[in-house]
């Protein structure tokens, strides 16, 4: 049992049944200081130091020991029956199913074993100021440089994402002179490809034409809409992963932690469609999407599917949510020459190429 990520979500229960209260905001701080840590918290409890980490108390410490010596809380239970919250409590409880705790990314990562941390070559999704990021194209080389990656795919949202702040072609045309530049400047240092992430329509298109798709090195198709719907959309994400010119499904549920399932498909039609292409499905590392999550990447693995394991970054901060991705695919069990990271830079631009033949 992750024991950190089970007690963050009982703190979240807390939260929900103390509804909008200073009492709430209090579990959520609690529940969130558990899930930076990166240690489990049995032997902080158990040598009477937990308390001592800020933003936890005396009740989250007595529920973090129900936890740990009783494998639940009675304490919460029984605020949820007299809440009379348990069907909600329930749905809740579902919305954060396969994610994994800071400290648990660290122990797994710490497994012998493939993919390997130190070969990782670099991130194919991430977002720069040419879209909804916060940094500009060099800072992001500088930092990718710092954590020893070789390259690098910007992945700047479609004009069809509006909220997102997508980019027009002429947006596009720029942006690609500027990739240029870095490129010769950085030169035999840092490889930075020009992707797109477009938008997965409800028919299952792209939010581009294929001329417009043609102008990138590689494009991501994600979901970004009818995300809480429970109706089948098996269909709408087979149709995305054969479109000509797409080589990879950016976080294909849409979950987000405690917040929604995200879409409902049979992913196992999904990802034998994605196979016969040879379109990647991407490990989302962000912390609150861990998407697809390990057991759904080894129902992948099975139907012959390759991978992406991203950051998702729209900081610098946040190219470090990677190690979240291969504690993913660690678990799922996914050998490294079946992940587009570990790929030499002339293999990536002969599969992405590829994308519009397959």
């Amino acid at each position: 049992m992750d024991v950190n990520l089970s007690l963050a979500g009982l703190l979240f229960d807390l939260a929900h049944l103390a509804g909008d209260t200073p009492r709430a905001l209090g579990y959520r701080r609690a529940a969130n200081a558990v899930l930076r840590l990166d240690r489990q918290i049995t032997p902080l409890v158990e040598a009477n130091t937990f308390k001592a980490i800020p933003g936890i108390g005396p009740t989250t410490d007595r529920i973090a020991r129900e936890l740990i010596h009783e494998g639940s809380s009675p304490f919460v239970e029984r605020g949820v029956r007299e809440a009379g919250q348990e069907a909600a409590i329930a749905r809740l409880r579902g919305l954060r199913q396969h994610f994994l705790s800071r400290a648990a990314v660290g122990e797994i990562l710490s497994r012998p074993g493939s993919p390997s941390r130190a070969k990782y070559r670099g991130d194919f999704q991430m977002h720069s100021l040419w879209s909804d990021g916060a940094e500009p194209l060099e800072s992001i080389v500088e930092a990718c440089l710092v954590r020893g990656h070789s390259c690098a795919g910007i992945t700047d949202h479609s004009y069809g994402l509006a909220i997102a702040r997508g980019m027009t072609m002429e947006a596009v045309t720029r942006q690609h002179a500027e990739i240029d530049v870095l490129n010769t400047k950085y030169r035999r240092r840092f490889r930075l490809f020009k992707g797109i992430e477009a938008n997965i329509r409800p028919d299952g298109t792209v939010d581009m034409t294929p001329e417009e798709l043609g102008r990138f090195e590689f494009v991501v198709a994600s979901p970004h809409s009818l995300l809480r719907k429970n109706d089948d959309q098996t269909g709408r994400m087979v149709g995305a992963v054969s479109q000509p010119g797409v080589c990879m499904l950016g976080h294909p549920q849409g979950r987000r932690y405690n917040v929604r399932r995200g879409v409902n498909a049979n992913w196992d039609l999904v990802f034998q469609a994605a196979a016969r292409r040879q379109v990647a499905i991407e490990i989302d590392g962000l912390w609150d999407r861990q998407d697809v999550h390990y057991e759904l990447a080894a129902r992948a693995l099975s139907h012959g599917c390759i991978f992406a394991l991203d950051s998702d970054a729209h900081s610098n901060p946040e190219l470090d949510s990677v190690d979240i991705a291969l504690a993913h695919a660690k678990l799922a069990g996914i050998p490294q020459q079946r992940i587009v990271n570990y790929w030499p830079n002339t293999r990536i631009l002969e599969w992405a190429k590829g994308a519009w033949d397959r």
